[in-house]
């Protein structure tokens, strides 16, 4: 009998003695007198089980989509779509009623924010992947109601109102994430008329967003001309997709521009990894290589790979980058499966949310063939394993960072707080856990001398 015919198919648990023990009667299991010394000679070391921290091997299908259901339960009962009457909050279903005292029904979460941008991007894959049209509903049915809501803001007057962000984008957090997540339910097919959102989130990235003389897409906080990592997901996303969207070539062109100008100045080739923030004005520019700011990153990366025209000139650099991305990344998972708050410092702490956006890119990365699968696929799996102990029983996310600026300081990257309302760790967990699943429908995995291996497709029958 080998160890896969002891375990539960694809996990390691802790193993009893048994394994590497001859059969005794219950009495000598029992008695520490006669309880026989494990040796070399007699018991197969190399077999016994370590101590570890999350589970140990290769999920099942089922037991992952159980993970990311328990997320989609918590988030479809705590995010309402209803607006109501700032007098007596009372529902209003005829919209063209909205005022300036109008408000969006509060749950746990906002629906109009990039992190929620990230989640409906995240459901649409999951539905994809899964078959579940629940996933799929989840994001059309916010999406319609944003869109359905927009014409009617437009006509209040004041920009104080319970949709400003979206009429009055005032930042690439405002547009980015949600633009491309519009984007991609307008494509699934939904019933409204998205356009016009996208177009006015798009007016606000290609035309009013400040940049350097470059154009460079940037920010004038902390500092003047400062460029955020965090930017090339609020932006290059919405832009690779409205290229999809209306096939025209400025769209990708700026997309892989913008890669370039960030990459150029913030991306350490010998580290593989992106420094969080840059200042023109600096002669040295700290390096802090915090997770999640990288997450966002490698996450740009692996979209507009996943949009781009196989044939663009800018596909095979995007593509490289990613590569040397992902082994630098690689290099500094813990043994535990998750990555630390600031990357290469492993007294940081260790953080869900970049963590669950890593699992997802690197596992889309493995099974869009983009990197080696056999060096890469079994890393992504312990990655979603450290992931899913961080889902609790309600489908909280735990462990994750909450919003964090840019700072020249260690301290403060080390003692950001973490928090289960977060919104950030939500949309990567389930893309990670669709991501996942996917990779174990295209690959076969086995436990070979007790670790974790993708089966060479060469050695089936």
């Amino acid at each position: 009998m080998n160890i896969r015919q002891l375990l539960k198919p694809g996990m390691i648990g802790v193993l009893g003695l048994a394994i590497a023990c001859s059969p005794q009667s219950e009495q000598d299991q029992t008695s520490t007198a006669t309880k026989e010394v494990l040796t070399d000679t007699n018991t197969p070391l190399h077999l016994l089980q370590p101590d570890y921290p999350v589970p140990y091997g290769f999920p099942e299908e089922k037991d992952v989509k159980a993970v990311i259901d328990r997320v989609y339960e918590y988030l479809d009962s705590t995010t309402p779509t209803e607006v109501l009457t700032g007098e007596d909050g009372s529902a209003i279903a005829d919209f063209s009623k909205v005022d300036g005292n109008s408000v969006l029904k509060q749950g746990d979460f906002r629906l109009l924010s990039y992190e929620w941008g990230v989640t409906y991007s995240s459901m649409l894959l999951a539905g994809e992947v899964t078959g579940d049209a629940r996933y799929t509903d989840y994001t059309k049915k916010r999406v319609k109601f944003i869109a359905d809501l927009y014409p009617h803001f437009q006509k209040v007057e004041g920009k104080d109102h319970a949709l400003h962000s979206v009429v009055y984008p005032g930042a690439l957090d405002d547009a980015g994430a949600l633009c491309a997540s519009f984007i991609k339910t307008s494509m699934a097919g939904v019933d409204t008329d998205v356009r016009p959102v996208v177009d006015n989130f798009m007016n606000y990235i290609m035309n009013g967003q400040f940049r350097l003389e470059d154009g460079t897409l940037a920010r004038n906080r902390p500092l003047k001309n400062t460029l955020w990592l965090d930017d090339l997901y609020m932006s290059v996303p919405a832009i690779v997709q409205m290229g999809k969207l209306t096939g025209e070539q400025k769209y990708f062109d700026e997309a892989v521009r913008q890669i370039k100008l960030f990459s150029g100045r913030m991306f350490n080739e010998e580290k593989g990894l992106y420094m969080h923030g840059w200042v023109q004005g600096m002669e040295e520019h700290p390096q802090f290589h915090w997770g999640r700011a990288n997450g966002w990153a490698i996450l740009t990366k692996v979209e507009v790979l996943n949009a781009l025209p196989e044939d663009h000139p800018g596909r095979p650099f995007v593509l490289d980058l990613l590569q040397q991305h992902i082994k630098g990344l690689a290099k500094l998972q813990s043994g535990s499966g998750f990555w630390h708050q600031l990357l290469d410092k492993d007294d940081s702490y260790l953080e869900t949310s970049a963590t669950a956006i890593y699992t997802y890119c690197i596992a889309k990365a493995v099974n869009e063939g983009w990197v080696d699968d056999q060096a890469y696929a079994p890393m992504t799996l312990l990655a979603w394993n450290a992931v899913s102990t961080k889902v609790n029983d309600k489908g909280q996310v735990e462990g994750t960072c909450v919003g964090t600026g840019m700072g020249f300081d260690p301290a403060f990257y080390y003692h950001r707080p973490i928090n289960p309302y977060a919104a950030h760790g939500y949309g990567p967990v389930i893309a990670a856990g669709a991501e996942v699943i996917r990779m174990l429908q295209m690959h076969d995995f086995e436990i070979n001398d007790s670790s974790v291996q993708l089966l060479d497709e060469s050695a089936k029958g």
